[in-house]
C-alpha cells in the first residue's frame, strides 16, 4: 500500500463525475489570483468563481517572487489574464517566523537552507504594498493592467481590499 492510495481512490471517484473537459486553459474571467498555499483558502469559492475562470498562483505567504512574475507574464500573454489580485490572509504562518528562524529550524535537522530566501512576512500590509508595487512596476507586464490587493480573513471569510 502507498501513502497516496487514499488520494488515488478519491481521484477515481472524482473522475467518474468529471465534466470539465471542454475548458481551454485560458482564464475565462481574465483574472490571476496570487494567494497563499494555506489550505484554509478556497480562492475560487471565496471570489464567486468556478474552475476555468482564473489562474491561481499559490506559494507560502502569497508573495510576488521572481517565479510568480514569470508565471504572470505567461498568464497575461498566453492564457488570457488581464487583471491580477494579490490575496494574502490573516493568521498566516509566514508572519509568525523570520527567514533566520526557518534557517535555524532546518539547521537543527542538519539541513543548510541559507542559500534560500523564504520571503517571510514580518508586516503583512508592507509586504502586500511591496508585492503590488513589484507587479505594477515590472517592465514585463502591461502598465495599464489592473492590479489590486486584498487580505482574506480565514476566520470570517471576508476579503478586505488594500488601499495600496
Amino acid at each position: 500500500m502507498s501513502e497516496f492510495d487514499d488520494l488515488y481512490a478519491a481521484n477515481a471517484k472524482f473522475a467518474k463525475k468529471f465534466g470539465r473537459s471542454g475548458l481551454t486553459g485560458r482564464a475565462a474571467r481574465g483574472l490571476a489570483v496570487v494567494t497563499c498555499m494555506d489550505s484554509r483558502i478556497d480562492p475560487l469559492g471565496l471570489l464567486g468563481l468556478k474552475p476555468g475562470d482564473a489562474k491561481i498562483l499559490r506559494n507560502a505567504g502569497a508573495r510576488v517572487t521572481d517565479d510568480v512574475l514569470r508565471t504572470l507574464v505567461l498568464a497575461v500573454y498566453v492564457l488570457g489574464v488581464d487583471r491580477v489580485l494579490v490575496m494574502p490572509h490573516t493568521d498566516c504562518g509566514m508572519s509568525k517566523v523570520t527567514d533566520p528562524d526557518v534557517h535555524a529550524l532546518t539547521q537543527e535537522r542538519g539541513v543548510d537552507t541559507r542559500s534560500l530566501e523564504f520571503h517571510t512576512v514580518p508586516d503583512q500590509n508592507e509586504a502586500l504594498r511591496h508585492d503590488l508595487t513589484r507587479i505594477r512596476s515590472t517592465p514585463f507586464l502591461p502598465q495599464s493592467m489592473p492590479v489590486a490587493g486584498a487580505i482574506y480573513d480565514v476566520h470570517t471569510g471576508r476579503l478586505t481590499p488594500s488601499p495600496h
